[in-house]
């Protein structure tokens, strides 16, 4: 089993170094799910069969040990070399390749528990949401909120409540799935949505915002102009770049595309049944449904709610809109 384990083990450290460097595209939750089968059935084994071997094992030495005490004070020998405690102590104690298996199994099982089924970190790598949300930010995303999903594959379980215009969620990225992007749901089913000359419209009706101050991005160390807009039960900030047309270059040639319109103006769009609109709060700096289409609801994966960390601007922990 030492050397079965080895391997074992060697494959996950082989499959995370060759994710790490870039060699092939890595899964976590495929990982995770793994680690959590693997050191099941350690734990499972040790529980019923490893465990109660090495105790048998310790109570036949105990027991000869009794035996070979009796013996020797039959001959008047009452002094007895060898620490019994000691040995069965050895006896008992988990080998190493029971330590790193079934010894891990509570902690990753309830890490696979909880990242599954609650809550699932995440971090900001872009700024496709500031002025929301920052690079740098670590946020937490509610996995329940949308309906309870099975985790790798992603089947729902429970219905749960539909995502509404306004919310912050990540999804899995429609032209390459393994990747999770965050945007803004801007757009729900048999909505049509307008993004015309920078200013947006959903079913006809303008998108309530009002001007702010200028907003000063670190990332990029330029003002651009800032507003507060009202989206459903929520209000956020946007910012959007002068400098940059209204009209969107290089739309891909995605899924439903025939329900979109584009023209130097911006784009129009209806959502379909079943899909989302999603739009990044940087309107001139996202990689969002105006490019590449519609999320399915197949590719949800939470609602975003909470900046649990940012290593370099402490004050920005806490909810957001």
């Amino acid at each position: 089993m030492a050397v079965l384990t080895s391997i074992i083990l060697a494959a996950f450290v082989g499959y995370a170094g060759a994710w790490y460097f870039g060699l092939l595209e890595g899964n976590f939750a495929l990982l995770l799910f793994l680690a959590t089968l693997v050191s099941g059935l350690y734990w499972l084994a040790e529980r019923l069969h490893f465990l109660p071997r090495r105790r048998r094992a310790a109570e036949a030495l105990e027991a000869q040990a009794v035996q070979r005490r009796a013996e020797l004070g039959k001959m008047g020998i009452t002094q007895v070399d060898g620490d019994v405690a000691e040995a069965r102590q050895r006896l008992i104690m988990q080998p190493w390749w029971l330590d790193w298996t079934a010894g891990l199994f509570p902690v990753i099982a309830v890490v696979f528990l909880l990242r599954s089924f609650l809550f699932e970190p995440f971090k900001i790598p872009s700024g496709s949401m500031v002025p929301t949300l920052l690079i740098g930010d670590l946020i937490l995303v509610n996995k329940f909120t949308y309906g309870l999903r099975l985790p790798v594959i992603n089947t729902k379980l429970t219905e749960g409540k539909p995502p509404q215009r306004g919310d912050v969620m990540v999804f899995r990225y429609p032209p390459k799935p393994s990747l999770d992007y965050i945007k803004r749901v801007v757009g729900v089913p048999g909505d049509e949505v307008a993004y015309l000359n920078k200013r947006l419209t959903i079913n006809g009706q303008p998108v309530a915002t009002s001007a702010m101050p200028e907003f000063f991005d670190e990332s990029a160390m330029r003002y651009f102009k800032q507003f507060e807009e009202s989206l459903g039960n929520h209000q956020h900030r946007t910012i959007t770049d002068d400098d940059r047309p209204a009209f969107i270059p290089g739309a891909d040639d995605f899924p439903n595309r025939k329900n979109c319109r584009y023209s130097v103006e911006g784009v129009v769009c209806k959502v379909p049944e079943g899909h989302y609109f999603m739009m990044g709060d940087n309107r001139d700096n996202s990689l969002d449904s105006r490019y590449w289409g519609f999320v399915p609801d197949k590719n949800i994966v939470g609602r975003a709610f909470f900046i649990w960390m940012n290593f370099g601007h402490l004050g920005r922990i806490g909810s957001f809109n």
